[in-house]
């Protein structure tokens, strides 16, 4: 992918009154976000841009760390946590200093407890609010629509995610694209991690196979983060094409609920549409009637939609399917998606649910999802 100017994000913060987002993706550790970014910062201060360093991490790399040498870093903030000290980003005085370009590493990162915000891509977010533009970065692996495809490829589950929702605020995405042979050859010259973790990584993330995956994974977000970029470099407002929404269908207490919504979240973004998450309350799951574990992890799957982006919807109604279907017809809504339902054969009856939807749902894309054996192909 061709190599970001300083000028060009330059470009995007002259035009812009609000704060600009840049965010740098990277298939792995050590392709060479933060270096990228701290050249990026040495060549906007050449050009007379304010610019400071809202939290880097240069993981012991030195030549990463020599290029912090001439920049502007806020200090961080300490924090006392179980009886240890931990230094996190320091939102307040990134906000004080007001530059008009702040330089944030490990976006998927979770802050102590004690923190203004939970996530740093959250402190993010209010330092955009506050009118500073932001250059930051993240590998692929932490995106959260992709969690479940991650978890198959790698065998990592990948605790600390950031939202689709995040990459979508983007004004530039940038692809450092590294081959594989070129980034084990970093690995093992101890570029990336310490000699006595090499070999470790070697036999776990840090497979030729596996890192195949993470690239070609990179490199698509970027493509279709290009298409769905919500401005042009001149500024001009780019015409949003909506085809037809996608709707999610949510039970109460569905236990592969969060792949469905990731699986929701890929779909739209690929056609550039919205998307609803639609639950249907039915009388015998009224507040004061549904088991309060199930609403629990129903109200923690709202949360979830939400913060991927979708509309959620609490419909009322004695039968699901009708109450989904009315709403769908009525909001313009092309793409259904539901899952399979999980029972024995024999215990399915005439009138299950999927069957009647799959019935009913004329005139729509409706998708039956298998979200045990889930591939990232399109539903």
């Amino acid at each position: 992918m061709a190599r970001a100017r300083p000028e060009d994000f330059l470009e995007l913060v002259e035009l812009s009154k609000g704060g600009r987002l840049k965010v740098y993706i990277g298939s792995a550790a050590g392709v060479g976000k933060t270096y990228r970014m701290l050249h990026e910062a040495h060549g906007l201060k050449e050009r007379g841009v304010d610019v400071v360093l809202g939290f880097i991490e240069t993981h012991g790399r030195a030549e990463t760390a020599v290029l912090i040498d001439g920049l502007e870093v806020v200090p961080r903030r300490r924090i006392e946590y179980r009886g240890v000290s931990v230094e996190e980003m320091d939102v307040e005085a990134v906000l004080a200093r007001r530059p008009q370009v702040a330089i944030v590493d490990e976006v998927a990162h979770t802050n102590a407890p004690g923190s203004p915000h939970r996530k740093r891509y959250e402190d993010i977010e209010a330092i955009l609010g506050a009118g500073i533009n932001v250059i930051c970065a993240f590998n692929v692996q932490h995106l959260e629509s992709l969690n479940d495809l991650i978890e198959r490829v790698t065998d990592v589950k990948v605790r600390e995610t950031v939202p689709d929702t995040f990459l979508k605020k983007a004004d530039q995405v940038v692809n450092l694209d590294l081959s594989v042979e070129d980034l084990l050859d970093r690995l093992k010259s101890g570029k990336i991690y310490a000699a006595d973790k090499v070999p470790r990584a070697l036999e776990n993330f840090f497979t030729p196979e596996k890192l195949r995956s993470l690239r070609e994974l990179a490199l698509r977000e970027v493509a279709e983060s290009v298409e769905r970029a919500p401005t042009l470099p001149t500024g001009t407002p780019k015409a949003r094409h909506v085809s037809g929404r996608v709707m999610v269908c949510m039970s109460s207490f569905s236990p592969r609920a969060a792949a469905m919504l990731r699986r929701g979240s890929r779909f739209a973004g690929r056609l550039n549409t919205d998307w609803f998450v639609v639950y249907v309350e039915t009388p015998a799951e009224s507040p004061d009637r549904i088991d309060s574990a199930a609403q629990r992890h129903l109200l923690e799957n709202i949360e979830k939609a939400k913060e991927m982006g979708a509309e959620v919807v609490r419909l009322k109604g004695r039968d699901p399917v009708v109450a989904l279907l009315d709403f769908a017809r009525s909001h313009n809504v092309a793409y259904i998606m539901i899952g399979r339902s999980h029972r024995p054969r024999w215990k399915r009856m005439v009138g299950d649910f999927v069957s009647r939807m799959v019935e009913e749902a004329e005139g729509f894309d409706l998708y039956v999802v298998s979200t045990e054996e889930e591939d990232d192909s399109e539903p």
